[in-house]
């Protein structure tokens, strides 16, 4: 599937086969796409927890608004961001670089994020959103079906999945093989109204 057939007929899909499992060179094929997704500085601070057991993921469930999508889809994806990915040696970011070049970028990380706290969080978020994109499209392309979710209790859901204090939750991606159609576009604001030149 193309990009442009994969970004029209990607949708919020709810219902998926309970028993339909991707193979694992499927889900390779998924993350290694994923892998891809752009982050400020290249510090790929996105950490994409699969969860499989299926007690854990009934524990989330109860905590998601009992939506089925968490225990049916064939993944359960809770992308979380590491705050601290800047901090923690991040001249591995750049070993395949030319020497001028890491020897620019490293010091600038540091310079950016240390001190700013609010800072970190927004590039978490940004870098979570952009991965989850490529998730989405990337399934598509693949045959498959998603979802992105935040109707869940963020704070429950660390609890169960062990988060890190130095991580936050941004999302969840349900992926999966559907087994009803999404509902119709709920509607489009104006062109002109989401598209401004210049100046607002």
């Amino acid at each position: 599937m193309d990009i442009i057939e994969a970004i029209k007929s990607r949708r919020a899909v709810k219902h998926f086969d309970p028993n339909h499992f991707l193979t694992k060179d499927e889900e390779v094929q998924l993350l290694s796409l994923a892998q891809l997704s752009p982050t400020a500085f290249n510090i790929q601070n996105w950490r994409l927890l699969i969860v499989k057991d299926p007690s854990i993921r009934q524990k989330i469930r109860e905590v998601s608004w009992g939506q089925a999508q968490v225990t049916e889809a064939s993944l359960l994806i809770v992308i979380c961001a590491d705050l601290k990915a800047w901090d923690k040696a991040p001249e591995r970011y750049w070993k395949n670089a030319p020497d001028a070049v890491r020897d620019f970028m490293v010091p600038a990380i540091g310079g950016y994020y240390r001190g700013h706290e609010t800072v970190q969080r927004d590039e978490a978020m940004r870098s979570c959103g952009l991965v989850a994109q490529n998730l989405m499209l990337s399934a598509k392309a693949l045959g498959y079906d998603s979802c992105p979710m935040d109707g869940f209790n963020f704070e429950q859901v660390g609890k169960i999945i062990n988060l890190p204090e130095d991580h936050v939750i941004s999302m969840f991606v349900v992926i999966g093989k559907g087994t009803q159609p999404a509902r119709e576009r709920g509607g489009f604001i104006p062109m002109e109204e989401m598209v401004k030149i210049d100046r607002f």
